[in-house]
């Protein structure tokens, strides 16, 4: 994977301004705001450079206001550090090849990984497959 490199300056002009504070400042967008994708399949990617994150197969209803997930597309496609913002240690979840805030993990998620990938839904951009 080609890691991407830009500028403050160029994500800024790039990237719609709530999308920018998210993923290049490590924002959070007010739950229940951005979790209107459509229920049918497709891959969710990175708004920021494309890469694909999850796949709506695996989209579930968490009641967070957030689009939660039980597992990426691929683990090598979403990185991990640990945030200890907030008084809180949580685990962040980032954009392995632009690394692009999209959310945390947490581990009360469903069956099969029990994980849940809380996750900003203006770091996402849907892509329907066309089936």
């Amino acid at each position: 994977m080609d890691k991407i490199v830009k500028t403050d300056a160029e994500w800024r002009a790039q990237l719609p301004e709530l999308a920018y504070k998210v993923t290049r400042k490590h924002a959070t967008e007010r739950a229940f705001s951005h979790d209107d994708f459509p229920k049918q399949p497709g891959i969710f990617s990175c708004v920021c450079c494309g890469e694909p994150l999850f796949d709506a197969a695996t989209k579930f209803d968490s009641g967070t206001g957030w689009p939660s997930f039980w597992q990426p597309v691929s683990a090598e496609n979403v990185g991990e550090k640990t945030d200890r913002s907030f008084f809180m240690r949580r685990t962040e979840v980032h954009c392995a090849r632009c690394e692009a805030h999209l959310g945390h993990v947490f581990p009360d998620g469903p069956a099969p990984t029990g994980l849940r990938y809380c996750i900003n839904g203006v770091a996402l951009r849907f892509d329907p497959k066309g089936e």
